[in-house]
Parts: structure tokens; C-alpha cells; sequence
């Protein structure tokens, strides 16, 4: 809970800094549920980016939760259309990697949905909180502040700790140097380019070191 809040009152302040009416803010935070991705289209919005770009951009940040449900499928998979269904739209990496260790160490679990839902809700509702108050907070502020800058910030905080080996780093520097040579492109390509990028690079050196 101490990581996700603050994630969340950012996110909730820098979209409204975007220029996202607060409902409108509000309302995306309970509809997407993804604060990466969120952050992205509020910056693509403010922008004034195509809406096909943006859907795009999205889609390839939250490509992650493809994998999550593929692997989560094993131990949830058998539940009906409801249950999965809400299991569906509350995933988000904290549920996922709890979840994930607990069923590792007790195969035999049946109550395998109760514990889903008792750490991915208080998540859900953490995160709305933390949102509606950084959405009150950057409402209040003023203009002249301009918190854009808290997105890029928030997933400086978020990448870092994932630099642990030679995929990561050579994955972050190819995207970071993708970024700064091409930010002067319309429509934010440059974002879908350092994502390319980041991809063949981690990949080429997850290679070479297998």
C-alpha cells in the first residue's frame, strides 16, 4: 500500500494537470485500471494525439497482463464466466505476483479465489483513493505548476529498481537514447519507437548472454 498511494496521487495529479476534467480522471482510474498506461494517454491527450494512437500506446504497455493471465489461467482458469471476470479486471502486478507465490507454495489451496480477491481488492480501492486525492490535489493547484512532469518521474521510480541485469540495462539505455534522439517526432512516435527499441535491444542481450 505505501508504493501503490503514492503512484496513485501522482497519476490522479498529473492527468488533471493534462488538462482531464476530474470525472472524466475519476472515471479512468476505475475504468482502466492501469496506472502506466493511464499516465501515457493522459500525456498523449494533452497532447492532442490521435485517439488510434493512444489505444495503441496503451496496448503496448499493458501487454504485461497478457502474460499475467496466461500464467494466472493455471489456478483460476476452471472458475465461472463471473468469477473470471472480475478476476480479469482487478489484475494488476501486486495481486499477481502475491497470488502467484502463494499458489506456488500451496498447489493443494482451494480457497484460491478468496485470496485473490483478499489482496487484490484493498489494492482496487487503495488505488482509487489515491487517485481522487491526487485528482483534489491537482485540481487545487495552480496551472502556472504544470505536474507533466510527475509522469516521467514516476516511471524513472518504477524502472530503476528493475536494472538488475544485462537485458534490463541494455533494454533501458536503447530506450532512453531512442526517446532523446526522437522526441522532436509528431504524435509522440517517439514513445512507440524507444518501446521498439527497448524490446530488440533487451532481447539481443538476454541472447547473447544464454
Amino acid at each position: 500500500m505505501f508504493g501503490i498511494a503514492p503512484f496513485g496521487m501522482i497519476c490522479g495529479a498529473a492527468m488533471v494537470a493534462g488538462g482531464i476534467p476530474p470525472l472524466a480522471a475519476m472515471l479512468m482510474s476505475i475504468c482502466v485500471f492501469a496506472g502506466a498506461s493511464m499516465l501515457a494517454a493522459s500525456q498523449l491527450l494533452a497532447a492532442g494525439a490521435p485517439v488510434a494512437l493512444i489505444i495503441v500506446t496503451a496496448f503496448f504497455i499493458n501487454l504485461r497482463f497478457m502474460m499475467y493471465s496466461g500464467s494466472i489461467r493455471l489456478h483460476l482458469g476452471p472458475l465461472p464466466i463471473r468469477w473470471r471476470l472480475l478476476v480479469a479486471y482487478l489484475l494488476a502486478d501486486n495481486p499477481y505476483a502475491l497470488s502467484m507465490a502463494r499458489f506456488a507454495e500451496h498447489p493443494e489451496d482451494r480457497n484460491r479465489v478468496a485470496y485473490y480477491l483478499g489482496v487484490s481488492i484493498p489494492v482496487w480501492i487503495c488505488w482509487q483513493l489515491a487517485v481522487a486525492t491526487g485528482i483534489a490535489i491537482g485540481t487545487g493547484l495552480p496551472a502556472a505548476w504544470q505536474l507533466e512532469f510527475a509522469a516521467p518521474l514516476a516511471f524513472i521510480a518504477l524502472s530503476v529498481p528493475l536494472l538488475r541485469d544485462r537485458a534490463m540495462i541494455a533494454a533501458a539505455t536503447a530506450s532512453a537514447c531512442t526517446v532523446a534522439l526522437a522526441h522532436a517526432l509528431p504524435l509522440r512516435l517517439a514513445l512507440i519507437l524507444a518501446a521498439c527499441a527497448g524490446l530488440a535491444a533487451g532481447l539481443l542481450a538476454e541472447r547473447k548472454t544464454a
